[in-house]
């Protein structure tokens, strides 16, 4: 069958100095199906045991809650998920789509969340200055969106440590490094800075033989631009590459906020420590 299968299994660990209580959590680990992705299958296990709540968000990603209210020190989320891939292919007029492109009604409301200021994603003086310096002479989407992100790949450092999960916009732009998550922030901004839709993207990429992708030993990000007449298609300025049949899209939004992996609150002791482990393989059958 044409395309590629994965299967991603990913292990969240938490470890707290002391038990704690009152832990709510939200997951965004379950893949739907996507155009060039379809979800084979997708499961969830909580340890310790609890009622988990399935649901859709604003952005209609695979959503999940749980609560646990009585003493642990301990709290792991596993997933495993498999999905088949078609081989990106976009067509010439999208390649070709330029900004009048844009203007159909149904498309202004569908990409119009995109084009505004998130959480993490502001608009910025220089950033807006930088944007319309690099588009200079480019006329359609599509090349827009590759000079900004070989711009970003170019001049930003991949630094783990560097940033963290909550930075901004304007502080990884100050230092010219961080993490994807960083990288695709930038780019967001970039592309909304110039009216291009642009919007987050999380999941993981497969390194085969023969890749060298950074971050495919974790979660990673990368931008999704809209393009008229296909939709949203993926630019990853951490590896500079297509978001191809390599990449696993489990979620999307207008920055990290809306599509972290794991994310919650507990009751009790600040020290505690995670471990994060994924393993990303190519499957038959």
């Amino acid at each position: 069958m044409i395309g590629t299968k994965l299967q991603v299994t990913h292990s969240t660990v938490f470890e707290y100095a002391a038990p704690v209580v009152d832990s709510f959590n939200t997951l965004r680990l379950e893949p739907r199906t996507f155009p060039f992705q379809k979800t084979i299958s997708s499961t969830i296990r909580i340890i310790p045991t609890t009622r988990v709540r399935r649901f859709s968000d604003l952005f209609q990603n695979i959503t999940h809650h749980f609560e646990i209210l009585h003493p642990h020190q301990r709290l792991e989320v596993q997933s495993r998920l498999r999905v088949h891939n078609l081989p990106l292919v976009i067509p010439e007029r999208s390649m070709e789509a330029t900004k009048d492109d844009l203007n159909d009604p149904s498309t202004r409301e569908r990409t119009w969340p995109f084009l505004q200021d998130s959480n993490l994603v502001s608009h910025h003086s220089q950033i807006w200055r930088l944007a319309i310096d690099l588009s200079h002479g480019m006329t359609t989407l599509h090349e827009q969106a590759m000079v900004f992100m070989n711009w970003i790949h170019q001049n930003f450092h991949y630094q783990p440590g560097a940033t963290m999960a909550n930075t901004r916009l304007e502080q990884a732009f100050e230092i010219r490094a961080g993490v994807c998550q960083d990288f695709t922030h930038m780019m967001v901004a970039l592309c909304r800075a110039v009216k291009l839709p642009a919007r987050y993207a999380s999941g993981y990429i497969y390194n085969g033989p023969t890749d060298l992708l950074v971050g495919a030993q974790a979660s990673h990000a990368w931008c999704e631009v809209y393009l008229p007449f296909v939709g949203w298609i993926g630019y990853d300025p951490t590896n500079a590459t297509m978001a191809d049949e390599r990449y696993v899209k489990v979620a999307v939004g207008r920055d990290y906020d809306d599509v972290a992996p794991v994310k919650g609150a507990y009751r009790g002791t600040s020290h505690c420590s995670m471990s994060v482990k994924v393993l990303v393989e190519k499957v038959e059958g």
